[in-house]
């Protein structure tokens, strides 16, 4: 159900973005509109009919003399075509791959660029969760993954953003110290922030926000958790969140791209279950998302998965909105998401809980544990390069 249908008038410049055609129209129409400057960071752009037609859009800003900066991840992009990169560059689009995972000074696999953003002539700002991938867009067969984003119209916003991108793009040793907040005054107060996670970096915007969240929830705290395996610090917060007669409601993947993920997570519900934390499965698609709303005023959306990657190894950046008129729309369009999954109580996963699936779940927790800690505290330091 789309947020559109609770959201009121007093909060204009902030909208929730949900995957598929609104997610990708949005895009198409910032592009078509761009008058000087864009940039693009993404951890997957893929070669298919969505990022084709992304392309294109941007070859046409290109031909207006907008200049283009594209930064995409050198892992999750690997399969972006040489050929398609030659042919942006010919075009005077700037292109960039962060972390190549094959580089003249190392194999690296550590640090990846997870961010889902775009701004445009510091004006407006699409950021989330959402990748350039058909998965994400819907084919006439097959429904978008459950994602979210949020476009934000602010300057002071965009225009600090656009600097932290344009430095992130040249390398920029310093980009890390910058903040980027803003408040903005509607009939009510809403506070809007760009938050950063890179732990190498020491910014720990991003988890901090979600510790201190949860530690001060009064009520009730909502979580869209793709690949959820928080670490213990986390973990305990939600715990002590639900001891305090707070409502947890966790809503996870039912259906993921990453089995090996899914049967990690399925061995925590028990503990979590103990704690009285409502679980909730999403089986209509993969679930992707990767966000959270506390007592109907605090959200938070974008690339930053609970887990120990995103805290520890790769770069995130989130919105942090406050606001009573956002958040409260959101938590009533997650509200109908949860009314549509299947509900976990502890007579289901008695019952689901075989000794062979017991097995393969244990060992999938601590493989997953064992992969998530080679990947996050590789060697972070290359021979000449940090990025």
């Amino acid at each position: 159900m789309p947020l559109n249908n609770y959201f009121t008038a007093s909060d204009e410049s902030v909208e929730l973005v949900h995957s598929g055609t609104d997610y990708f129209s949005r895009l198409e129409h910032i592009i078509q509109n761009a008058q000087y400057e864009i940039h693009l960071q993404f951890y997957i752009f893929s070669n298919d009919s969505i990022g084709t037609k992304i392309l294109e859009e941007l070859k046409k800003a290109a031909s207006r003399r907008v200049k283009i900066y594209i930064l995409l991840d050198g892992f999750g992009s690997f399969s972006f075509s040489k050929e398609v990169i030659i042919d942006l560059k010919k075009l005077g689009i700037n292109f960039r791959l962060f972390s190549p995972f094959f580089s003249a000074n190392s194999f690296y696999i550590g640090r990846r660029l997870h961010h889902k953003v775009v701004v445009a002539d510091a004006e407006v700002i699409l950021i989330g969760g959402i990748n350039i991938a058909d998965k994400y867009h819907g084919t006439p067969t097959k429904k978008p993954w459950l994602d979210y984003s949020v476009q934000v119209h602010d300057v002071k916003i965009a225009k600090a953003l656009q600097l932290l991108c344009r430095d992130l793009f040249f390398k920029k040793r310093y980009l890390f110290k910058k903040k980027i907040e803003s408040i903005l005054h509607s009939q009510e107060e809403t506070v809007i922030r760009i938050i950063q996670n890179d732990w190498l970096k020491r910014k720990n915007e991003i988890y901090d926000a979600y510790i201190n969240s949860f530690n001060n929830a009064q009520e009730e705290i909502i979580i869209v958790g793709s690949y959820f395996l928080p670490g213990s610090r986390m973990n305990n917060a939600l715990k002590k969140a639900a001891r305090n007669k707070i409502k947890v409601k966790l809503i996870l993947s039912g259906i993921s791209d990453i089995p090996l993920s899914r049967r990690a997570t399925y061995h925590i519900y028990s503990a979590l279950l103990e704690s009285d934390i409502e679980l909730y499965e999403w089986n209509k698609t993969v679930l992707h998302g990767k966000a959270a709303v506390v007592d109907g005023y605090w959200s938070t959306i974008g690339s930053f998965n609970l887990n120990n990657l995103s805290t520890y190894g790769s770069l995130e950046m989130n919105v942090e909105i406050k606001s009573a008129a956002f958040s409260s729309a959101y938590s009533m369009h997650l509200k109908d998401i949860i009314a549509q999954c299947q509900r976990i109580t502890p007579d289901q996963l008695k019952k689901r809980n075989t000794i062979p699936s017991g097995f393969i779940n244990w060992l999938s927790y601590w493989t997953a544990r064992m992969i998530l800690s080679i990947v996050t505290y590789f060697p972070h330091k290359r021979l000449k390069k940090f990025y």
